[in-house]
């Protein structure tokens, strides 16, 4: 006679929640967790633009520790301008364009302005 326990073997629509849950795929490490994605997000803040190095470095120094994963997305997005439009925003010459325009852009960008 078989047990009624749970079927752990056969297709994922048989398997009980904890299976399903392990096959949903690995599990990311978080920025702090993992080294890697520090040293790649220290590396991407580095710029051409003397200003814009000093202020990202300096910001990375004071804060890296507690950015949140969302944190380090909008400093991502931050990135992908250019010198001059980055370092127009810090100083607040420009406002954030349409497309930047979200809650945790604009935190980390108090966040860098205040660093």
């Amino acid at each position: 006679m078989q047990s009624e326990g749970p079927n752990l073997g056969g297709s994922p629509h048989q398997a009980g929640p904890i299976v399903a849950a392990h096959q949903a795929g690995p599990i990311v490490a978080a920025h702090q967790a993992d080294p890697i994605r520090r040293r790649r997000l220290r590396w991407r803040c580095r710029r051409g633009m003397l200003e814009n190095d000093l202020i990202m470095t300096r910001f990375l120094d004071r804060h890296e520790a507690t950015l949140s994963d969302s944190d380090v997305q909008a400093v991502d997005t931050l990135m992908d301008l250019s010198d001059n439009a980055l370092l127009d925003l810090i100083l607040g010459r420009e406002d954030l364009a349409a497309e930047y325009d979200h809650a945790s852009i604009k935190a980390v960008l108090d966040r860098i302005r205040a660093a």
